[in-house]
């Protein structure tokens, strides 16, 4: 397993990019609307009040609790390792609205983490499940050229 990006959630998305673009000089890997990743590693989300973070953890008053996120290519082994320890956890796997697979706990101190599957793994699942680049695209919010890029020639 391996570090993947700090996430903090904000509440305008565009209001907290323009911040870190203009105040503290991040540039952009990824723009999925609701979900900016800085080349640096730190990303920015607008928590939804659907999601299952906003639903289950009520802001501080210092705002959203902070998240550190990680990635590893078989969440259900992560999962099964997790469990064998005594982990208080918000969720164990859940599939996200954009098709990725997660898992959230807490550490010792009660820092959130979570552990999602990287991009290439869940868009390659939602490519086995029969769904076309187009599709994709439209469920994970990936540009189509990455998702293609992603799978490779054989599908359309």
């Amino acid at each position: 397993m391996k570090f993947h990006s700090s996430v903090l959630f904000v509440h305008d998305i565009e209001n907290s990019k323009k911040f870190y673009i203009d105040l503290m000089g991040q540039s952009i890997l990824h723009d999925f609307g609701k979900n900016i990743i800085f080349k640096s590693g730190l990303a920015i989300w607008e928590l939804q009040p659907d999601h299952i973070i906003a639903t289950k953890l009520q802001p501080s008053d210092h705002g959203y609790p902070l998240e550190l996120y990680f990635e590893d290519e078989n969440i259900d082994e992560v999962l099964q390792k997790l469990q064998s320890h005594p982990v208080r956890f918000l969720h164990a796997i859940q599939e996200e609205p954009w098709g990725q697979r997660t898992i959230r706990f807490f550490d010792p101190d009660g820092h959130l983490i979570e552990v999602g599957e990287p991009l290439h793994i869940f868009v390659e699942n939602m490519a086995r499940q029969g769904l076309i680049v187009a599709e994709i695209s439209q469920r994970s919010g990936i540009h189509p050229d990455t998702v293609q890029n992603l799978l490779g020639d054989c599908h359309d």
